[in-house]
């Protein structure tokens, strides 16, 4: 996967030159502290002279230190790209009334994050569009030079687009390589229990606020192909919470056995303490599952297990692991050393 845009290299200014106040954003369990101008005026963007001029005003120095808040907030806390777009358009909209000046100001932050960016508009709103790599499903798109921007939000296909360009811009990714650290809001315990080995049980909780990151995640495909999607799923690792009580508990289940015997029990696991139903019945349409997803709901499906189990595999056992399709279904192939 496409690492994350590194940070700007930009340092706080300092408080005397650009007076500043605090905002907090609550944001899937944090209270984020984001330092903001002491004073900002709103202007009413009506045309591209409105737009470009308001585009100056955030460049004076004065969202200097907004931006470097969030960017240190996405380093320290691990956001990925989906995670961090996420919270600067919950910023820029809680700290804006003026729902066009705070879709401005999310893209004038994106961008001097280092994503590739482009603004747009209708008769009556901005429109901020962003690059990506992947796939995005059931989502519109524009092309622009060869390239796919999503709408942030959704609204008119008739719109004007602003093409500029900016020194290393980078396309946003939805590929999620580390750990999510998001507040935590752990879920009641649930047991899980392979019928086949009764031993083999364990008792997991799940932060509820990483469930609701995954459900407000879109599904997407790296590089073109459809096949990949599940990939995204299943290489995205497990929060620490989770996996410490969970991978303690199957580890100590596991000890005693070959590594043929401990992906048996595994398998059996995941296959018989799950109950089974489609996506159609539960939600309505199809669906895949975070391994964490598979863990909090009471449903899941064959690449739900699929998913989950290609996890357990790597992180218990450390063997390899590819995920099978077969048309109306997902399997999980292991790589034995021997």
């Amino acid at each position: 996967p496409k690492p994350d845009p590194s940070p700007k290299p930009i340092s706080p200014v300092e408080e005397n030159e650009h007076p500043t106040s605090q905002h907090n954003v609550a944001f899937y369990g944090l209270d984020i502290a984001v330092r903001v101008p002491a004073s900002s005026t709103i202007s009413i963007l009506t045309n591209e002279n409105d737009i470009a001029s308001k585009w100056e005003d955030f460049s004076d120095g004065r969202f200097d230190n907004s931006l470097y808040d969030l960017l240190a907030i996405k380093q320290s806390n691990q956001l990925s790209d989906w995670a961090y777009l996420e919270l600067v358009d919950k910023f820029s909209h809680d700290f804006f009334t003026n729902g066009n000046a705070a879709s401005l100001l999310t893209a004038w932050i994106l961008c001097q994050s280092g994503f590739q960016i482009r603004i747009a508009r209708d008769s009556n709103s901005i429109i901020v569009l962003y690059a990506s790599n992947h796939i995005i499903f059931d989502n519109s798109y524009f092309i622009v030079d060869g390239v796919k921007y999503y709408p942030l939000t959704k609204g008119s296909s008739n719109i004007k687009i602003c093409n500029a360009k900016f020194k290393g811009e980078t396309p946003l990714s939805l590929s999620i390589t580390k750990e999510q650290r998001l507040g935590l809001n752990m879920s009641d315990k649930r047991t899980i229990k392979s019928s086949r080995f009764p031993n083999l049980s364990a008792s997991v909780s799940v932060n509820k606020n990483l469930i609701d990151f995954y459900n407000n995640f879109p599904t997407s495909a790296i590089g073109g192909n459809p096949l990949s999607r599940w990939g995204i799923y299943a290489n995205t690792p497990f929060s620490s919470e989770s996996a410490s009580s969970l991978y303690a508990q199957l580890k100590s289940s596991l000890s005693n056995c070959s590594t043929q015997e401990a992906v048996e029990r595994l398998l059996n696991w995941v296959q018989t303490g799950l109950q089974y139903e489609f996506d159609d019945v539960v939600w309505g349409h199809d669906r895949a599952f975070f391994a964490e997803e598979t863990l909090f709901y009471p449903y899941a499906d064959c690449e739900d297990r699929s998913i989950l189990f290609s996890r357990l595999i790597r992180d218990l056992l450390g063997l390899d692991v590819a995920l099978i399709y077969y048309p109306g279904h997902l399997a999980t192939a292991v790589h034995f050393n021997e």
